[in-house]
């Protein structure tokens, strides 16, 4: 306490002009709008700056909160996402030869291999929705496969990219017939095998799907004449058949519902009996 008072004893005359001068300013300041005007911006500017550095040091406080807020955040809306109806949805094909449009079952390919021997195909609509095995399989390209097994929500689909795969098709142009079949090799080609070598043919000719299929409706789109052989020892056509389809890239499907698959399934079996 003694040492204060010492120190306002030796400094007394710096300390009554400081005072002197404080008032002085604070009587300008008072009695000039200029001057108070001037006072209060250099405050405004002052306490904004002070303000702003405050504010930025709490943001950095509260990033851990505001962090985990933004992550429920996503988490909920992730799951509105990923619960949300697929609204788009494919619109049904035109028109399919045979075909009514009460027998297509819209689906989506959620998995595709393409890089095997045996590819299968797996789509997003079951036995639930009335698939049912040995059903066709098409785009608004061409066709993809055949149904081969189905759960209530799920269903397999052999691959036209698959070495077990055999669909009757045909020259577009003529009814000549073969038997679709893959080698195994490109994800692009496919092989049309037994076409009678008197069969006019040419590079580009359009194949389909043959009448003769009760899986199939005939003349769906399948690809176009790449490449002719002949099979060895025989005088039968190997044709290599470029794909409408890009069979790595799938999207929605349609699926084709056969009424008249079982019965001439049994005739046919009938017949056998015989």
């Amino acid at each position: 306490m003694q040492q204060i008072f010492n120190f306002i004893i030796r400094n007394s005359n710096r300390l009554l002009f400081l005072l002197l001068l404080g008032i002085s300013l604070a009587l300008t300041i008072q009695s000039h709008s200029f001057h108070k005007s001037r006072v209060i911006s250099s405050a405004n500017f002052l306490s904004g700056g002070v303000y702003e550095k405050i504010n930025h040091v709490n943001e950095y406080l509260n990033l851990r909160t505001e962090n985990d807020e933004l992550v429920l955040e996503n988490a909920r809306l992730k799951s509105l996402l990923f619960n949300k109806e697929d609204t788009t949805k494919a619109p049904l094909p035109d028109s399919i030869k045979g075909v009514k449009p009460a027998d297509i079952i819209v689906s989506k390919v959620i998995h595709n291999s393409y890089n095997t021997h045996e590819n299968y195909i797996t789509l997003n609509s079951g036995a639930n929705d009335g698939i049912k095995p040995d059903m066709g399989v098409i785009n608004s390209l061409g066709i993809i496969g055949v149904i081969d097994n189905t759960s209530p929500r799920y269903s397999t689909v052999i691959s036209i990219l698959n070495m077990k795969s055999h669909i009757n098709a045909k020259l577009k142009k003529s009814n000549h017939f073969g038997s679709l079949t893959w080698n195994g090799k490109s994800t692009g080609v496919v092989q049309l095998e037994d076409v009678p070598r008197l069969a006019s043919i040419r590079k580009g000719d359009t194949i389909v799907t043959g009448g003769q299929s009760v899986i199939f409706p005939e003349g769906i789109n399948i690809g176009t004449v790449d490449k002719i052989y002949i099979k060895t020892g025989t005088s039968y056509y190997v044709i290599d058949v470029k794909l409408f389809n890009d069979m790595t890239n799938l999207g929605h499907v349609y699926i084709i519902k056969s009424k008249d698959r079982d019965e001439l399934i049994n005739l046919e079996k009938k017949e056998k009996d015989e």
